[in-house]
């Protein structure tokens, strides 16, 4: 006895034939064409429970037919197949209704089960978009290895909804363009979408960056200012490197994302907090939990949704499609279009890319503007390589003096706001974020002496010891 009737439509006989055996195994009774309109005419006339189409069809896109089904039989389910591979593909086919969406070549079992599913999981009313998304070249994520298709799905699936999300990779592997993915394509893209790098902001600022302030709550605070919470109201919410935030910064986090709102730093009205949270970081929070680095109530909220960015090395097949996008933008840039010959590509798809994309994307655009050349030679990207190997090898970690490393901070934390500017007193809550751990180190280094530690400093005892108290700092004497 079979269990229901498939309707399979691919132009491809051999994919046909697999998909017609490896289901008839399971007792389905599978009817199959290689075209659109032989698809429709079944749809239409009320037969088959499931249909399983390819996207590119000789006679329609199989995308373009999907919302044509779903008007005329809602609750008949249908899963894409395709060979395209780009999260374009994906997003369309979750937007038009597609109950699954699965890149070839696939796994026939899970076919199979995707099938069982289909044909067995309760139905839900669902709204579809009427866009047709954005343009494939306008794509914010390049790759159609199988690494990346997992991305895909994930991003396809969450569109619909305000789940929490975390996003774990590498440095340079592209997880904020994963969470503008997820906004751009999401039910809150008509809103802003607030980036915030949790690394590039001083202890002392995480609470006024995040919820703002009211006048005159601190020294230097002369006007209100808005956090990235009421920022992003109605949007999301990115707060990338989510590993870096102090202990005492994720506790009144978790109070926001149990609560639902917020107060500003010196103000008493309770906010509602209205948007999606989307956390990333390159660090093993699994393992901060442990160490007791990071919360687990907090890590628990966070990590609804979790979504693994695979790093270069996981997809060196991709590696020539990024150079074709890299190239490309540095044509619109005003460089010359050039190409890279084939045993180039090659060497570029063997290097280890500890950098990820991002380190790609600068080797790319440094070849386009050194080079006058149209063709670019193995022996260029030889060259180019050893000298990217030799410089990863010598940089030496205490290269930079004391006055970079602030400088590159603060640079960080300017870039953080894009376009905008960060709150007023600015100045003085540096200051106070620089002068907890210079004087702990001393008060250290002196083993709690504070007249030694008054002397190292340059200051008055008595200026010392009320530094102490304002801020609270311990002292232990006779330990180092």
């Amino acid at each position: 006895m079979t269990k229901a009737t498939v309707l399979v439509a691919d132009d491809d006989r051999a994919i046909r034939t697999v998909i017609t055996q490896a289901l008839g195994r399971e007792g389905y009774e599978v009817r199959s064409t290689g075209t659109a309109a032989s698809l429709w005419q079944w749809v239409e006339a009320g037969e088959g429970d499931l249909v399983i189409t390819d996207v590119v069809m000789p006679d329609e896109n199989g995308l373009d037919l999907i919302p044509r089904i779903k008007k005329l039989r809602p609750d008949l389910r249908i899963l894409v197949m395709s060979a395209q591979k780009t999260l374009l593909t994906a997003v369309k086919a979750t937007e038009r209704g597609a109950f699954e969406y699965l890149p070839k070549p696939f796994d026939l079992r899970e076919l199979v089960q995707v099938v069982d599913r289909a044909l067995t999981e309760p139905r839900a009313a669902s709204a579809l978009s009427e866009g047709d998304g954005q343009a494939e070249e306008d794509l914010p994520l390049i790759g159609r290895s199988p690494a990346m298709q997992e991305v895909y799905r994930i991003v396809a699936r969450l569109m619909s909804t305000d789940l929490t999300a975390m996003i774990y990779g590498e440095s340079g592997t592209g997880k904020e363009l994963v969470a503008r993915a997820l906004h751009d394509y999401g039910k809150r893209s008509h809103a802003a979408f607030v980036p915030v790098n949790m690394a590039a902001i001083p202890r002392e600022l995480i609470e006024s960056e995040l919820f703002g302030h009211e006048k005159g709550a601190f020294t230097g605070a002369t006007t209100r200012s808005a956090g990235r919470f009421e920022q992003a109201s109605g949007g999301t919410l990115f707060l990338d490197e989510i590993g870096d935030m102090p202990l005492e910064a994720q506790t009144r986090l978790l109070r926001v994302l149990q609560e639902g709102e917020y107060t500003t730093v010196g103000g008493r009205t309770p906010i509602r907090a209205n948007v999606r949270i989307i956390a990333a970081t390159h660090r093993d929070l699994r393992q901060m939990v442990r160490g007791g680095l990071f919360r687990d109530d907090l890590f628990y909220r966070l990590n609804v949704v979790p979504i693994r960015l695979p790093s270069l090395r996981e997809r060196r097949e991709d590696i020539p499609e990024l150079v074709h996008h890299f190239m490309q933008e540095a044509e619109r840039q005003g460089l010359t279009a050039k190409a890279i010959e084939a045993e180039g590509m090659e060497l570029l798809k063997s290097h280890k890319w500890p950098g990820n994309v991002r380190e790609l994307e600068n080797f790319v655009s440094r070849l386009m503007a050194l080079y006058s050349q149209d063709v670019i030679t193995a022996e260029i990207v030889r060259s180019e390589l050893s000298e990217l190997v030799v410089s990863e090898s010598t940089q030496p970690a205490t290269s930079r003096s004391l006055g970079g490393v602030v400088e590159q901070v603060l640079r960080e934390y300017f870039d953080a706001h894009a376009e905008e500017l960060p709150a007023s007193g600015l100045y003085d809550r540096v200051l106070r974020e620089i002068e907890r751990p210079l004087i702990e180190l001393t008060l250290e280094a002196t083993r709690g002496n504070q007249i030694k530690a008054a002397k190292v400093l340059g200051l008055n005892r008595n200026t010392l010891r009320k530094k102490i108290n304002d801020l609270e700092i311990d002292i232990v004497k006779g330990a180092k």
